[in-house]
């Protein structure tokens, strides 16, 4: 299984991004130009529930929604997802995504580094590596940073 990571750092506490990214009404609020709305189809945000993203007009070229099923909830910490339905499931399998938020050692009550690490394998070897959706994915978490504390 391939595998691509990324990082960013928000000037906000873990406990705070994680809430935002938890909480479906927020994220639906913080980039709306990337992602449109939220919503938890089945379950309440742990393993077993799938949630749906409708992109904003930012990324309708890369993908309309991406519906995805919880595998694994650390709270407070990191959420394990893999993808059931949208563009990227139709070119990888399987397609599993892990979102982290790591207090910065020193900084902790003000700082923190957001993960995503996405384990993948393309469908056939004419598709490319999910660059688009690790970029996608980690301007997204940096706009964390406007919507604050």
């Amino acid at each position: 299984m391939r595998t691509m990571k990324g990082e960013v750092l928000l000037n906000i506490p873990a406990r705070r991004a994680w809430e935002m990214y938890r909480d479906n009404n927020i994220v639906s609020h913080i980039n709306p130009g990337m992602i449109s709305s939220s919503e938890y189809l089945q379950g309440d945000g742990g393993p077993g529930s799938l949630r749906v993203f409708r992109m904003g007009p930012e990324l309708n070229g890369f993908e309309k929604e991406s519906r995805e099923k919880i595998e694994k909830v650390e709270e407070g910490r990191s959420v394990t997802y893999h993808a059931v339905g949208g563009e990227l499931r139709k070119m990888y399998d399987p397609y599993r995504v892990t979102l982290s938020f790591y207090p910065l050692p020193g900084s902790e009550q003000e700082r923190c580094i957001a993960e995503w690490k996405a384990e993948f394998e393309p469908l056939s070897p004419a598709v490319p590596l999910p660059e688009k959706a690790r970029m996608a994915a980690l301007a997204f978490l940096k706009s964390f940073d406007k919507v604050g504390v």
